[in-house]
């Protein structure tokens, strides 16, 4: 590590302000004990079944987490990017269960891992950890909420304009990606997308796609400027 490089300390502190909140004994056990992964993309970081051996704080990069019918369609449940935590995690943790959905880095990412017995001593000894636990539980549920309600009631092709419209304005992902997260497969969504190019609401690239068009893209998502975060 060069010595203008942060220290894991620093990025942890600087991701999750909550850590500074600890009292000076478990910051240092959470430090001596985490452990810290750098995965490529498309490394499998949890699995159905598996039991759930720590609590993840995502330094960088994004972790995908999603469902897979018997038929082999996916659809992505939530993402885990940098200063985020995972619901499922916290839940298999505090309900000694197993997973029951699988999580995958999209990108190259680094994860820094909370052994079970570190997490359960903050969950018991600190009221700022408890707390943050149970927001991540209330925002995630609202997020999960969302998530089904477009499934049930919106159009495909009013989802798909939202998604962009919240990662843009540049997209980077391939139509397969998107179509995972949507819960869709490939062929519609790519039909979509050329839709959108064809209208000028995008350009699209080499697993790309650029918003020209943000407006007009709203318009189809039938959603507020307001709403879309």
């Amino acid at each position: 590590m060069r010595n203008d490089e942060p220290t894991i300390e620093q990025r942890l502190l600087g991701q999750y302000p909550v850590l500074r909140e600890l009292a000076d004994a478990d910051l240092a056990l959470v430090l001596a004990n985490g452990q810290l992964r750098e995965v490529q993309a498309g490394t499998v970081m949890f699995d159905v079944a598996q039991p759930c051996t720590g609590f993840p704080f995502v330094l960088a990069g994004v972790i995908g987490v999603g469902k897979i019918s018997e038929t082999g369609r996916e659809i992505q449940l939530y993402r885990v990017e940098a200063g985020d935590s995972c619901i499922l995690s916290s839940t298999c943790l505090l309900g000694s269960i197993h997973y029951d959905a699988h999580g995958v880095a999209l990108v190259d990412s680094t994860v820094f891992v909370l052994p079970r017995p570190i997490f359960e001593r903050l969950l018991a000894a600190s009221d700022a950890f408890r707390r943050y636990v149970f927001r991540l539980f209330a925002e995630r549920i609202s997020d999960l909420m969302q998530t089904v309600e477009a499934v049930a009631f919106k159009r495909l092709d009013q989802r798909l304009a939202t998604l962009l419209l919240q990662r843009g304005p540049q997209v980077r992902a391939t139509h397969q990606q998107l179509a995972d997260e949507l819960g869709s497969v490939r062929e519609i969504v790519s039909r979509i997308v050329g839709g959108f190019a064809d209208r000028g609401l995008v350009k699209t690239g080499r697993e790309q796609i650029t918003i020209l068009d943000e407006a007009g893209l709203r318009r189809v998502s039938g959603v507020a400027a307001s709403e879309i975060t």
